[in-house]
């Protein structure tokens, strides 16, 4: 089937202006405080995420889903399938490279600096943008969707409210 571009071509013209609405809506979503923000012992899923980039960068693949000395199931133990450990692995390697501190084993349980949040916070834009950015950026045969993939709100409030990831 022939799709007809001229019934999309105007949307083409707000593709850009869509794409900065939804970044500036999750920024909005992020200022606000993150799920257990200042709650030890566990301090919320914030906490789980950083924590997994910890477990990924510090041990071997071996150990990531194993208790160990290490690596404590209780606290945090990852618990995704392993392309979800991949991506904290490579965001665990960035978070290493911007301050170790933040993904140091063992002494950065609770991590809630002003930094690691907004480096928490960008890295949901940067993953997001990665998976979404294409096919947002180059399809145009249904623009109602690409509409909804920039203003649902689940997305947004669960990776940029809630889990900051």
């Amino acid at each position: 089937a022939v799709v007809s571009t001229q019934s999309t071509g105007g949307f083409n013209n707000y593709k850009i202006p869509l794409c900065l609405l939804a970044i500036y809506l999750r920024l909005c979503i992020s200022f606000a405080p993150h799920s257990g923000q200042g709650t030890p012992p566990k301090y919320g899923d914030y906490e789980a995420q950083r924590h997994w980039q910890e477990i990924t960068v510090n041990l071997p693949t071996t150990d990531w889903y194993r208790n160990t000395t290490d690596n404590d199931l209780a606290y945090w133990g990852l618990d995704y399938p392993p392309l979800t450990a991949y991506h904290s692995l490579a965001l665990g390697k960035v978070a290493r490279v911007v301050n170790g501190s933040w993904v140091k084993l063992h002494s950065s349980r609770g991590e809630e600096s002003y930094g690691h949040k907004v480096f928490m916070r960008w890295s949901v834009l940067a993953s997001e943008f990665l998976y979404l950015g294409p096919l947002f950026l180059l399809s145009s045969s249904h623009p109602a969707a690409l509409i909804l993939i920039a203003i649902t709100p689940a997305q947004p409030l669960i990776d940029h409210g809630h889990f900051q990831y």
